[in-house]
């Protein structure tokens, strides 16, 4: 596990307790995650309980290939899954939000910031391990990907 996985754990930990301690129904945003990716500055801002965390450059749909707006919950997640679309392209630290769409590593690091995929959120192989991490220790039920224009 390397540190900021380990720092990840640290903080749900100390959060839920928090949240425990306190009583849930104080803090509107305990133990929640939002990954909001806009299209067009082709980027996405994590926030953890309300706190901006991480702002990451992404490649989301091309010309050719949308990218959904909206709220979405994560409906599944894999640390590797190969897309059974496009001949079994790997797409590492795999949460999927909408049907085939998910928020997933590529290693076409030079498309980022620039529509360039499928459809799909494609974030460096270190973020994406990150958000992944987070979408684990938090809960699929307490992540919101919001995708706007």
């Amino acid at each position: 596990m390397h540190i900021s996985a380990k720092l990840i754990h640290v903080a749900a930990a100390a959060l839920t307790g928090a949240a425990l301690l306190f009583g849930a129904g104080n803090a509107a945003h305990a133990n929640q995650i939002v990954a909001k990716v806009s299209l067009s500055q082709q980027i996405m801002e994590v926030t953890v309980d309300g706190r901006p965390t991480y702002t990451w450059k992404v490649s989301t749909g091309d010309r050719m290939h949308i990218t959904p707006t909206g709220s979405f919950r994560p409906t599944s997640m894999h640390e590797m899954w190969y897309s059974k679309k496009y001949d079994n392209a790997p797409m590492p630290h795999s949460v999927f939000f909408s049907g085939g769409y998910a928020v997933h590593a590529t290693y076409a690091i030079s498309h980022l910031g620039r529509p360039a995929s499928h459809g799909c959120v494609r974030l460096h192989p270190d973020a994406a391990a990150d958000f992944y991490q987070l979408v684990e220790v938090f809960g699929p039920a307490n992540t919101s990907i919001v995708i706007v224009k």
